[in-house]
């Protein structure tokens, strides 16, 4: 049922079927002056989109509701918090939004680093690298949001 939006275009990209979608639209029979094989291929390929039907006395149907049911079947479930910035459990972007940012940066944390932990910077890089190939990105935000605490030497870091 995802797919069945491919079906409906498909059927509407064919000339034949478009003028015969029009048809039943408008209310207009038999306007585009197809053939009969034409207009039952046409016919065929709209019912198959669920585009149309045929009724019992042989009247073509609009399906009115068929587009709408297609996007709502078809539509991508809205990403929340973090997940608005994060796919397959990596960062797309970072958000504009300061308080978004930190948000993101606090879910990083949490995944990557246990309270108490010393790491060195490599190590570091090994538990962010999942997150985002810029480590150093990262890690700068980190450092600079107050979420990750180096040592002055710059020698080792911990969670804040």
């Amino acid at each position: 049922m995802a797919n069945e939006w491919r079906a409906v275009l498909a059927a509407l990209a064919n000339s034949d079927a478009r003028s015969t979608y029009a048809e039943v639209v408008l209310g207009i029979p038999d306007a585009a002056g197809l053939s009969p094989k034409k207009r039952d291929r046409a016919i065929a390929t709209l019912r198959d989109a669920g585009l149309i039907r045929v009724a019992d006395d042989g009247a073509l149907e609009l399906v009115t509701d068929a587009i709408p049911t297609m996007l709502a079947h078809s539509a991508v479930p809205k990403r929340e918090g973090v997940h608005r910035f994060v796919r397959d459990g990596r960062i797309e972007q970072y958000p504009v939004r300061p308080a978004d940012r930190r948000e993101l940066l606090a879910w990083v944390v949490e995944q990557a680093f246990a309270p108490g932990e010393e790491l060195t910077e490599a190590e570091v890089g090994d538990r962010l690298e999942p997150f985002h190939p810029d480590v150093a990105t990262l890690r700068r935000f980190l450092v600079d949001e107050g979420m990750l605490q180096r040592t002055p030497s710059g020698g080792s870091y911990s969670r804040a």
